[in-house]
Formats: structure tokens, C-alpha cells, sequence
């Protein structure tokens, strides 16, 4: 995924085509997954091309939809891959505490003395809970969860987080979890 253009918010991503009518498998992101279809049309990062979302419905894991502007099988293969945006301004504000995941990606990540840890290059969720992916100036990026005590002020104006990571967390020597069963004996 690459960083989502100055003022959009990417809502989701086409994957492979299905079935021969031009429908597509599409990956959303949000909390449902049909939410992309409730911000009308869709654009590409450039906004050269735009989407209509005619039918959507969800299967396992993905969302098969069919758009208006796409009417075969070879139309629709054409597009996997294709990242759709919407303009900022389509989404309702957020609440304290509450932020999308466009408006963390850049922000500058500090420790609580104000020394650099890296950027905000990314926020995943693998299944239990958001994590934003650090990129300091030097080295491999690194996950943080997204929590109040790895990340216990955030500031849009300075576009700023404040992580607290304990001691030991960023360490590449792999922890004693007590279990000796595997010793040789």
C-alpha cells in the first residue's frame, strides 16, 4: 500500500476478478466491511479514474462488488490491485481517542524526552489490535501496539506521537519464558 494522497483516505483495495459479469473481490478497510459502499463514488490515488459501487456483498473474507463502470470478466482483471480513495471531507469527524488510520501514517514518532524513534509508516492489525509500524532514521521499522501505554499522547497539530516502549522491547535476543522442557536431559 503506498501513502494515501493529501487529503483522501484509502478505503479499499480491488483484488481479483470474479465470475465473468466484471465483478471484483475487493479488500476493505474500516470496521465494516461494507463501509466503503457508504461514501459514493471511489477514485483512484489520482482521481483519473472513479467508481460507482452498484451491488456489494460480503464472502468470508472479502467483499465481491460490482461496479457500474466495469461490465466484463477482462475489465475487471484489469483492476486488481487498484488502491480507491475518497476525499477526507466525506467522513464524519472523529471522536477524542479516535483516529484514522490516514492521519497517523507520517506523523513523527518521539520518546518522552522528545528524541526521535522514527515515523508512522503504516498502521496493521493482524487480529489483536492496531499496531503502527516505526521507521527510525536508521535500521529495520518495528511494531508498536497502538495502545495508551505505548502511545500515551498523540498530537494532530504538532503531527506528533509520544511512544513510551519499555525497556528491552526493541531487543533481538529472544526472551527466557521459563519452560525448560526443552533441555536435553
Amino acid at each position: 500500500m503506498t501513502k494515501a494522497p493529501e487529503n483522501k483516505v484509502l478505503m479499499a483495495v480491488i483484488g481479483a476478478a470474479h465470475g465473468i459479469r466484471g465483478e471484483v473481490r475487493v479488500k476493505p478497510f474500516g470496521d465494516d466491511p461494507l463501509s466503503f459502499t457508504d461514501y459514493g463514488v471511489l477514485e483512484t490515488a489520482d482521481g483519473s479514474r472513479r467508481f460507482t459501487v452498484s451491488k456489494a456483498r460480503v464472502q468470508k473474507t472479502v467483499v465481491v462488488t460490482k461496479f457500474k463502470e466495469i461490465g466484463d470478466r477482462n475489465a475487471a482483471e484489469a483492476l486488481n490491485g487498484l488502491e480507491l480513495y475518497i476525499p477526507r471531507d466525506r467522513l464524519p469527524e472523529t471522536e477524542e481517542d479516535e483516529f484514522y488510520h490516514s492521519d497517523l501514517i507520517g506523523m513523527d514518532a518521539v520518546d518522552a524526552d522528545g528524541n526521535p524513534v522514527g515515523k508512522v509508516v503504516m498502521v496493521q492489525n493482524f487480529g489483536a489490535g492496531d499496531l503502527l509500524e516505526l521507521r527510525p532514521a536508521r535500521g529495520r521499522s518495528f511494531y508498536i501496539p497502538f495502545t495508551r501505554d505505548f502511545v500515551p499522547e498523540i498530537s494532530m497539530a504538532d503531527r506528533r506521537i509520544v511512544t513510551a516502549i519499555p525497556d528491552g522491547y526493541l531487543s533481538e535476543t529472544p526472551r527466557d519464558d521459563g519452560d525448560d522442557d526443552n533441555r536435553m536431559g
